[in-house]
């Protein structure tokens, strides 16, 4: 049997240049770190700013010669995101690997400044309004690639097109499998308007399986429920692995040279829960290509970003 793949498999990354969404914390910071050891320029792209220049220290303290910087960027601000867009391509000529990694996981229900349900604003239109304010970045980088983090919660999501926003009856764990699930009607209909296009950008997606990160904790925390945060605590402890092994997936699909378009990657372990990084399949729903094409002209009037140089 094949050695399983870890952080050591990562190439060399010299020369190329990351863009790590929510790289402060969690799966987003430990493949920032991996990223950066092995070379590349790595920018971290936080809604706080503590937070962020924190993470830059601790990983320049572990890699003294990581090129690292952070710029502030708040997904759920369609401004903030278009300043982020504005600062990045004032310093960088070329984006290699847009990693669209930051998310909010069940959460009472909240709205972003923009007036959107707070998980499918920030986890799928925030990310796709930063895509395609960077997609010139992408399109002059040969080879680069678009990783858009999903979720094996997407399974049981549904689009709801009549209630988008959750105006009428809200449940956060719905909302939360919509967000995931639009994320995967993105990275496929992405990749589908790419090729068209005859680009050398890719857009694949991944998951982390169960990882003990601080987004369990947020949305019990904002309910006040003290018992289902001791309890989503308890399964991170008992069950889960930890983030630097679910952040693995997410530096497969960036890295390794045998991605293809469209690829999915998760733990290779029991329900894709755990393990090293392989090939998964996503649900029927996230390949029906009349959702996708209907959420992406939903998601370009919402955002007012359109991907003009794919169309």
């Amino acid at each position: 049997m094949a050695k399983p793949w870890g952080s050591n498999d990562v190439p060399d990354l010299s020369g190329r240049t990351f863009v790590v969404t929510g790289g402060n914390s969690g799966i987003g910071y430990e493949a920032a770190r991996v990223l950066a050891r092995r070379g590349g320029r790595v920018v971290l792209a936080c809604r706080d700013p503590g937070k962020a220049k924190g993470a830059v220290a601790a990983i320049s303290a572990e890699s003294p010669t990581a090129d690292v910087e952070a710029l502030p960027l708040d997904l759920a601000s369609l401004a903030s995101v278009r300043a982020f867009s504005e600062a990045f391509q004032a310093r960088y000529e070329a984006l290699d690997v847009l990693i669209n990694n930051a998310g909010v996981m069940a959460l009472p229900r909240r709205e972003t400044a923009d007036g959107f349900e707070m998980q499918l604003g920030t986890n799928h239109l925030g990310h796709f309004a930063l895509t395609g304010l960077l997609l010139e970045r992408l399109l002059d980088s040969r080879g680069a690639r678009v990783v858009t983090v999903s979720s094996s919660a997407h399974r049981p999501g549904r689009i709801q097109f009549d209630d988008l926003q959750w105006e009428r009856r809200y449940g956060k764990w719905r909302a939360y499998a919509q967000s995931k699930l639009a994320n995967l009607l993105f990275t496929y209909e992405l990749q589908r308007r790419l090729a068209r296009s005859g680009a050398s950008v890719i857009s694949v997606a991944c998951h982390p399986g169960y990882s003990a990160t601080n987004l369990q904790s947020v949305g019990p925390r904002m309910d006040g429920s003290r018992w289902m945060e001791r309890i989503l605590r308890l399964g991170n402890s008992l069950l889960s692995q930890d983030a630097a092994m679910g952040a693995l997936p997410t530096l497969y699909a960036a890295t390794a040279s045998d991605v293809r378009g469209a690829d999915f990657f998760g733990p290779d372990g029991f329900g894709e829960m755990t393990g090293s990084p392989r090939r998964v399949e996503s649900s029927a729903r996230s390949h029906d290509t009349d959702a996708a094409t209907r959420l992406w002209e939903i998601s370009e009037s919402l955002t007012g970003v359109r991907y003009g140089a794919i169309a």
